[in-house]
């Protein structure tokens, strides 16, 4: 479901919507994507604020469309669909996961699944991938830039307090090593880009409610995975984003991989739309793609895995 807050409607840069739907593992896609209709003096820049999505995903959804002067009338998607594929699943019942290629993070909150976009590294500074843990919150953090951001900018004072020119915002989550922050923003339009030194930025809505609700100590899980692949009931469902750091090297290969193995685990096997799977492959816009369904397997197939 979309939790709306009663502060007027998102379109009209109201205060905030979070995403938040039951979790259940027998499911895969969570959420719908809204449409819209460009208005006179839109910008792409203020519809992802108002409408709480990344940057970067209102972009990539509307191929085509100039973020700086849209056409009146043009009626666009507000991405917020997504899938939750197996390797998203950890033991934790409260944990958060940041995929960078979609940035986006995930709070799984007992039974409660909760999405934020977010504003990741710059090219070359990319968080290291691995297991961290919230080890303090802070409300009104003070900002103390590092060596590596002062070298770029000696203009910086040393320490920077709470306020408007904060860069941290109202809120921060810190992270146990490499001194990296989940924080808020003095730059909301950043959200959604790469334009961070290693941390992760976020609405102030939406840290605010994780500053509420992220109990200390835990676990936060940063993960590089651009190709998303799930299955509910008999769908496969594929979610492609720009592989950035240019690690995989056949996507095509790489995601029949993936999709052969969830099929394997299930004992089925699967026959695929490959054209829609290469146009989601092409495209690259974070959008919600079916691309097959699982089969019973054939007593030709059934044979050769009794034999293994």
């Amino acid at each position: 479901m979309l939790l709306f807050y009663p502060l007027g409607a998102p379109c009209q840069g109201s205060d905030g919507v979070i995403l938040s739907a039951n979790f259940s593992t027998e499911r895969a896609v969570y959420f719908q994507n809204k449409e819209y209709v460009i208005k006179d003096k839109d910008t792409l820049v203020d519809l992802a604020v108002a409408f709480k999505v990344g940057y970067q995903h209102l972009v990539s959804a509307n191929p085509g469309v100039d973020p700086w002067v849209p056409p009146p009338g043009k009626k666009i998607i507000i991405p917020y669909q997504v899938i939750i594929p197996q390797d998203f699943l950890y033991p934790e019942r409260t944990y958060i996961l940041i995929n960078f290629p979609e940035m986006r993070l995930y709070f799984f909150y007992a039974n409660k699944l909760y999405v934020f976009p977010v504003g990741i590294a710059d090219e070359g500074k990319i968080t290291p991938e691995g297991t961290y843990t919230v080890v303090r919150k802070q409300e009104k953090p003070t900002w103390y830039p590092p060596p590596s951001i002062l070298a770029e900018d000696p203009t910086l004072p040393k320490v920077v307090p709470p306020g408007p020119d904060n860069p941290l915002g109202d809120y921060a989550l810190y992270l146990d090593r490499g001194n990296y922050l989940i924080h808020g923003t003095n730059k909301e339009e950043s959200v959604g880009r790469r334009t961070t030194h290693g941390c992760f930025r976020l609405y102030k809505e939406h840290i605010a409610f994780l500053y509420q609700n992220v109990p200390l100590k835990t676990k936060v899980f940063i993960v590089y995975q651009p190709f998303k692949v799930a299955i509910e009931g008999k769908k496969i469902f594929l979610q492609v984003f720009p592989d950035f750091e240019k690690r995989i090297q056949n996507p095509f290969y790489h995601v029949l991989r993936k999709i052969s193995a969830l099929a394997e685990l299930r004992g089925e096997d699967f026959r695929l739309n490959l054209l829609k799977l290469e146009e989601a492959l092409e495209r690259a816009d974070g959008l919600v793609y079916e691309v097959g369904r699982l089969t019973k397997p054939s007593s030709q197939t059934s044979s050769s895995r009794e034999k293994r």
